[in-house]
């Protein structure tokens, strides 16, 4: 399960709470582009309406060989999900400082999924936090990398 495009902005920015798989209705040309590997979820976000999901600010580029029934780069794109998810996921977006994030985009079975997850933001000190914890990590792996090699 090789991504297409990853949100590398996301899991530094929140807490990762829970993930949801969801397909995705694509036209041709995004399917196609998505196969050169031309899309970007940096900005990306998941709103409901109206009991339906919908990526929003997803850039997935023009393709290249496409004519005047290219696609819109930046469109909305239907999510999906059962019913039951959901009512999950807008139960999960309705609590202050949760938001729906799209991780990446990846093939199954010849068809693009989406990861979705419910993020909750991170403050800064977590973030610093998580730095310190990633650099003390680093070091004890150093040191006894060390030790092994004599």
């Amino acid at each position: 399960m090789a991504d297409i495009v990853s949100n590398s902005k996301a899991r530094r920015e929140f807490h990762i709470l829970e993930t949801f798989e969801a397909g995705i209705v694509l036209r041709g040309t995004e399917v196609k582009s998505l196969r050169a590997g031309r899309g970007q979820l940096n900005d990306a976000y998941v709103l409901i309406d109206k009991e339906e999901a919908f990526l929003h600010n997803a850039h997935i580029d023009e393709y290249a060989q496409g004519n005047r029934e290219n696609h819109i780069p930046k469109a909305p794109r239907k999510l999906l999900l059962h019913k039951s998810e959901i009512r999950k996921l807008l139960g999960y977006a309705k609590v202050k400082s949760h938001a729906l994030i799209p991780l990446s985009l990846y093939w199954k079975g010849g068809r693009v999924k989406v990861s979705v997850a419910v993020g909750k933001g991170k403050l800064e000190f977590d973030k610093r936090q998580e730095i310190k914890d990633r650099d003390s990590d680093r070091d004890l792996r150093r040191v006894t990398m060390h030790r092994l090699k004599r």
